[in-house]
């Protein structure tokens, strides 16, 4: 069995300081929202924890990045980058780098 990919770190949560492990690319997702949103991540997860959730915390900050994500992938974002669809692009297709 391979080594585990997530990545546990440091956050200040509605109850304080604690850790949560995520993937690296959920990380990255956070700091750019963060950028986007002009705050930093203890004030994001605080805001994502009031929103509520049934799953845990870490849980509840992946589904949030996935909406956050859906809600700017809109159709009108989607045909100005020109990315066409992964029909068009090939098998080879991998998503661009932010």
């Amino acid at each position: 069995m391979g080594a585990s990919r997530l990545v546990n770190r440091n956050v200040n949560a509605a109850r304080g300081r604690t850790s949560m492990r995520l993937e690296p690319e959920f990380w990255d997702a956070l700091r750019e929202i963060c950028q986007r949103e002009q705050t930093n991540i203890g004030t994001l997860i605080q805001h994502i924890e009031a929103q509520g959730h049934a799953g845990g915390r870490t849980s509840t900050v992946r589904v949030f990045v996935v909406r956050y994500f859906r809600g700017a992938a809109t159709d009108d974002g989607h045909g100005a980058v020109g990315h066409g669809t992964v029909e068009q692009r090939g098998p080879s297709y991998k998503p661009r780098a932010a």
